[in-house]
């Protein structure tokens, strides 16, 4: 029996499955990309995932993180790989080491520091680009990006040995091309993400959306969250396909949640919306 109750978004040939409530768990994960956007209280269906994708370190985003590596070595399975802000990899090292001598284990993990601007390789042609965010000390958010090699127009139409000949040449005869296919904001007050065009052309975008009322501005302001009037702002300017809302509080219903971005949003944004909550 699995161990948390997910949402399950089918969007095209990819899954989306998770838990996101402020303050109390968020762990997205998209299997057939083999990568998890925090990693919460570790449910067990993330856990033959290799990739944990970690913006901060607040622990409804990173407690799982022990467990996810401990129960990977208890299955057999190789250590997981987790992408983290650098500043992190010091208390996290501690962390497992800790819950090691209180295992009696040593817990094997593979920990990658990551900063604005790196890139990782999870599959041959799959990458993860992280790029800043405002929320913490070091935190990041991951866009998960296809890259390709696209044959130039003029040469389209040539047959095979006439390719292979141009290139004993020396001729290039393709470009780079990359495609943007998710992008998981994680926790962040608002920032003009339509400036990089790898988030603003991603066919998914994952974005938190936490305080919904007028009086909690001040609430999203001292959290560094984003309040429902940035995210109308933000979406606005953004060009993705669908768009899934996380972190959601439970102080405000999901019902009234629905009616307040419906009304917030222009009917061609809302119909991308997705209430990651609304899907369990």
């Amino acid at each position: 029996m699995a161990s948390h109750n997910l949402a399950h978004i089918k969007i095209g040939d990819l899954e989306v499955i998770g838990y996101s409530v402020a303050g109390e768990e968020t762990v997205v994960a998209i299997p057939q990309l083999d990568v998890c956007f925090d990693i919460g209280k570790a449910p067990d269906q993330i856990i033959p995932i290799n990739n944990i994708l970690l913006t901060h370190g607040h622990m409804d985003h990173a407690a799982g993180i022990a467990y996810y590596l401990s129960h990977r070595n208890f299955c057999g399975q190789s250590p997981g790989t987790i992408l983290a802000p650098q500043n992190l990899l010091g208390p996290i090292r501690e962390i497992i080491d800790a819950w090691g001598r209180l295992d009696g284990n040593k817990v094997p993990a593979n920990l990658v520091g990551v900063k604005a601007g790196d890139e990782y390789q999870i599959k041959p042609n799959l990458f993860a680009r992280v790029f800043p965010t405002k929320h913490s000390r070091g935190s990041v958010g991951y866009s998960v990006i296809e890259k390709r090699k696209k044959i130039k127009p003029e040469y389209a139409g040539l047959t095979g040995p006439q390719i292979v000949e141009l290139k004993k040449q020396g001729i290039e005869i393709d470009y780079p091309l990359e495609i943007p296919i998710v992008t998981y904001l994680g926790d962040t007050k608002y920032v003009d993400f339509s400036q990089l065009e790898y988030i603003s052309q991603s066919r998914i975008l994952i974005a938190e959306c936490t305080f919904y009322i007028d009086e909690h501005t001040g609430r999203a302001e001292a959290g560094r969250h984003m309040h429902i009037n940035e995210f109308a702002a933000l979406i606005e300017k953004l060009k993705n396909e669908h768009i899934i809302v996380t972190h959601t509080t439970q102080r405000t219903p999901m019902r009234q949640i629905r009616k307040i971005l419906k009304e917030a949003l222009p009917p061609e944004k809302y119909d991308r919306i997705i209430l990651l909550m609304d899907k369990r």
